[in-house]
């Protein structure tokens, strides 16, 4: 049994396909579970009752948490370590193995430029401290040898499934719909994304591989280093639009907060937009012989989800 904490989401709905790959004992909890397999096991999860957890992870072998709590502070500092405290206990009680599905939020503002597994971890925003609280609580329990799990580590996502994304929110939305794409920061700074499939994918062959345990691995993501401006301009083309850009400046953003809450939460991670933003993930590449899918490729991939959920609506 491998269980999949968050499955609706845009890890849990690709993970959970991976998945099927390893074993046909696929249990997927979440709010509203639905099947993505025929053999999926379905369970209804109120992130509210942590007294759920332990019954939701008794049977697992492999644990995945890919869960994404709204994206607010104040629920990120409520929910998040009682949340993974619950989880860690269940699965030292019932002798499961955790895979953490983890951002970057935790790493040094210095590291930015050029992010590796060994970065120095030292947060610069609110966020980033629950983050790094996670990230330890982890490996604190991996290195007195009471828990085995792993961190497989993302940097901002793209892809199917993903509404949430700046990316798609700010760019692709706004772009459809005949509007200006729009921009946080620099938009000639670097910027690498990982696309959503190329992440399950990885977040599935690592909870599978028995030497991957105990450590945090980057997954697979595009060594091509372009700017943001430089994926406007791939979904503009694919998209075959004009790519009209509105660049946002701080001011603006707090404006906007007041409208959409979610842009509340982006000043603070600022300073990842305002300098070169390189994921390196040249670890599991050479562990695993795998590399990203190519920025354009994905962009398709991702335009071509969108536009078949609009023509189903």
């Amino acid at each position: 049994m491998q269980t999949i904490l968050g499955s609706g989401g845009a890890i849990g709905i690709p993970l959970a396909r991976e998945l099927k790959r390893y074993t046909n004992q696929i249990r997927l909890v979440s709010r509203n579970p639905k099947k993505i397999n025929e053999t999926d096991e379905l369970y209804p999860f109120d992130l509210n009752d942590l007294t759920q957890i332990d019954k939701a992870v008794a049977g697992s072998e492999v644990v995945y948490v890919v869960i994404g709590f709204e994206y607010k502070l104040s629920v990120w500092q409520k929910n998040w370590p009682p949340f993974l405290k619950s989880v860690i206990n269940a699965c030292k009680t019932h002798n499961a193995k955790l895979v953490f599905f983890d951002n970057v939020y935790l790493y040094s503002r210095s590291a930015i430029p050029h992010m590796t597994e060994t970065s120095p971890i030292q947060a610069s925003s609110k966020k980033g401290a629950v983050r790094q609280e996670l990230h330890e609580m982890i490996m604190n329990e991996v290195e007195k040898n009471a828990l085995t799990a792993l961190i497989a580590r993302s940097a901002d996502f793209y892809g199917p499934h993903n509404k949430s994304s700046a990316l798609n929110m700010m760019v692709v939305d706004n772009l459809m719909k005949g509007k200006k794409a729009q921009a946080f920061g620099d938009t000639s700074k670097i910027h690498t994304y990982t696309l959503t499939p190329d992440a399950a994918k990885a977040t599935a062959i690592l909870g599978n591989t028995d030497d991957a345990y105990n450590q945090v691995w980057h997954v697979p993501t595009s060594k091509e280093k372009l700017s943001n401006l430089d994926w406007i301009k791939l979904i503009a083309n694919e998209l075959k639009v004009e790519a009209k850009i509105q660049t946002v400046p701080l001011w603006m953003i707090r404006i906007l907060g007041l409208f959409i809450p979610v842009m509340k939460e982006f000043p603070e991670m600022l300073y990842q937009y305002e300098q070169d933003y390189f994921f390196d993930s040249t670890k599991f590449e050479k562990r695993f012989g795998i590399v990203a899918t190519q920025p354009k490729d994905g962009i398709r991939i991702l335009i071509e989800n969108l536009k078949t959920q609009n023509a189903s609506r």
